[in-house]
């Protein structure tokens, strides 16, 4: 049998803040790995260090000690502009607030990862976001600005953007934090389109329900994993869409 690939590799990850006069210990101690093709969901409450870890994993903060590996690159030893590079080749983002710029259309938000690679041209820029937008289910809303589109697509602009760099891991923030429950089971269905497809994925949420459709579930508590479980009953998102009410339109 074939031996999955590391794409992330933390060892005793630790991350403390001074506050005032105060030592605050974000993380404890943290280590796990994430391989290629897994969906994994990271809870916790308010407080238990997920977002701390979730800027660990996105290459925005370094840890006070311990390493971090994503896809086989020692992230702790790099500079802030050869973590930019990494992040920027290697991570998508999708964030609650979608993070869109409101006055710029769709295909002009998903280009945006790509304008930092000078090895990728205007054309290929293009076609890129249109292929990106395609996927998500978007292509008859290439040139909707922002302000013109509903929450969810937006999130999937937001989703779209993720997916132009083919990055090795996708990493959500609340993806579906800001969405009706309908919609929420939308985003839903098309992140375990792209798990069906062999995307890795990262899904911090605080919502304990959102476990049930993912593969595996990791829990935080006071800067500590104190769970790690796989799924082999994974719900599927498009069956409780379809048993949903329909909205009359």
């Amino acid at each position: 049998m074939e031996t999955k690939k590391a794409i992330i590799e933390l060892r005793d990850i630790c991350r403390n803040f001074v506050v005032g006069d105060e030592e605050v210990h974000a993380l404890r101690g943290v280590t796990f790995s994430i391989y290629a093709g897994e969906f994994v969901t990271i809870m916790g409450t308010s407080g238990s260090g997920k977002s701390t870890l979730l800027n660990t994993l996105g290459c925005l903060d370094t840890p006070s000690s311990g390493d971090y590996y994503l896809d086989g690159v020692s992230v702790r030893t790099m500079d802030k502009n050869d973590r930019a590079v990494l992040r920027n080749r290697k991570i998508g983002f999708v964030f609650q607030s979608y993070n869109l710029l409101a006055k710029t259309t769709a295909v002009e938000n998903v280009e945006l990862p790509l304008m930092y690679n000078s090895a990728i041209g205007a054309a290929e820029r293009h076609k890129k976001a249109v292929n990106a937008l395609t996927a998500v289910g978007l292509a008859d809303r290439l040139s909707h600005k922002s302000n013109q589109m509903s929450g969810g697509q937006q999130q999937r602009v937001a989703i779209a953007r993720a997916l132009v760099n083919d990055p090795v891991i996708i990493l959500a923030d609340e993806a579906t934090g800001n969405l009706d429950s309908r919609t929420s089971y939308e985003i839903l269905v098309l992140f375990q389109d792209l798990y069906a497809k062999g995307r890795t994925i990262i899904f911090v949420t605080h919502n304990p329900e959102l476990s049930q459709f993912s593969s595996r579930n990791i829990v935080l508590k006071d800067g500590r994993v104190v769970e790690d479980t796989h799924n082999d009953h994974i719900r599927s998102a498009k069956e409780v869409l379809d048993s949903l009410p329909k909205e009359n339109k």
